[in-house]
């Protein structure tokens, strides 16, 4: 059609680095490389902390080096280990669940709303036993979890609630940030989110200063600053380096635009997308949504097929979010009933991420439109 390209990638990067974000990390360089130069102290750590806290809405944020690793010092603060129990959702990346079986917790997995692809809490209740010590909801794609639904269990059982935000920087939830909710919430800034230092990063949010604490001690060898220097607790080196933390300050300026751009963009290709009956689209497209992914389902036709369709004849790349956790070898061996979370399970057979970004043109989502409903109607056809 004219106007569209050829092929519509999916892309490594999910935001965008420009000229400030490059005018920043060459900044950091340069000193460095001055007589007497190094990449220490930090002062852009506590200034990214500050900002990147006020962004999300917390009192605190503590900067780590991936979202993993947030999550890595979140089970390490409230000291989870073997005979433990933490629920999560299945259909999520595997760090949600790595955070708590490398410390020898057992993995209980609760299902999702079928809506909006997030843990559901009344699934939780269903899971929880004397041993739950730690619930981690995604905030799936962008999308808020029922964080109200959470935060009764939480006050009615005293179980801290641990957000995997990786996918959530900007994410509202009934117009507020959600970067307070819970105990603490756990972000990442991989080269595929909508905000980026530099490939890999990642913050810990929270309105407990205490626990902000305890974080950064853990993530910077259990040090605590002062004369005498005393190491009070077993930590490890999580920290984001000068150039990340320079360039994350530039992020930060832009998140909002990016987030927007790329919203409108998906509100852009849902529309175009509205008239096909066969596709469930994906819920909560609005003002709040942080618009990390835009992942659809075609729940009559093969995942696979849908997919290689797209990419072979149109060009259209696709990325699978999620395989269920369980399916990877790592985790085959956990004790889980493969029956008992149908709706993730029903949701990963058939989810697809479309390759919408801040970028996208219209000539774009247009192609994309066209390629997803050409692909239903020649892959219906051959059934």
């Amino acid at each position: 059609m004219p106007g569209e390209p050829d092929s519509v990638p999916f892309t490594a990067l999910g935001g965008a680095f420009e000229q400030d974000d490059i005018d920043a990390a060459l900044a950091v360089m340069r000193a460095a490389a001055e007589p007497g130069g190094d990449f220490f102290p930090l002062p852009e750590e506590p200034a990214f902390q500050k900002s990147f806290a006020s962004h999300e809405g917390a009192s605190c944020a503590v900067a780590v080096n991936s979202c993993g690793t947030a999550l890595d010092t979140c089970m390490s603060v409230l000291d989870i280990g073997p005979g433990d129990e933490v629920i999560t959702t299945p259909l999520t990346f595997v760090c949600t669940a790595t955070c708590a079986a490398a410390r020898g917790a057992k993995i209980i997995f609760a299902d999702i709303d079928p809506v909006t692809l997030c843990l559901d809490p009344r699934k939780v209740r269903e899971k929880i036993t004397g041993r739950t010590r730690a619930i981690i909801p995604v905030h799936f794609a962008g999308l808020a979890a029922d964080i109200d639904g959470f935060s009764d269990i939480a006050q009615e059982t005293g179980i801290p609630i641990i957000y995997d935000a990786a996918h959530a920087v900007g994410t509202k939830y009934k117009g507020k940030p959600i970067g307070g909710a819970g105990r603490a919430s756990c972000y990442s800034f991989q080269s595929n989110k909508n905000i980026t230092t530099l490939g890999e990063g990642g913050a810990v949010t929270t309105d407990d200063p205490d626990f902000a604490e305890s974080v950064r001690q853990e993530k910077t060898f259990g040090y605590v600053y002062g004369t005498p220097l005393r190491v009070a607790s077993v930590g490890f080196n999580y920290r984001m380096t000068k150039p990340q933390l320079a360039v994350g300050l530039t992020q930060i300026t832009k998140a909002g635009r990016l987030i927007a751009a790329k919203l409108a963009a998906m509100r852009k290709l849902q529309a175009l997308l509205s008239d096909v009956d066969s596709v469930i689209l994906p819920a909560g497209i609005e003002e709040g949504h942080g618009a990390h992914l835009y992942v659809i389902r075609i729940p009559n036709l093969d995942r696979g097929s849908v997919a290689k369709h797209l990419k072979d004849r149109y060009g259209v790349g696709t990325v699978h979010h999620y395989p269920i956790v369980w399916t990877w070898d790592a985790f085959t061996d956990l004790d889980h009933d493969a029956n008992d979370c149908p709706q993730a399970v029903a949701a990963s057979e058939h989810a697809l991420s479309l390759p919408v970004f801040a970028h996208s043109t219209d000539g774009d989502l247009q192609h994309i439109a066209r390629a997803v409903k050409q692909t239903v109607g020649e892959l219906s056809q051959q059934q």
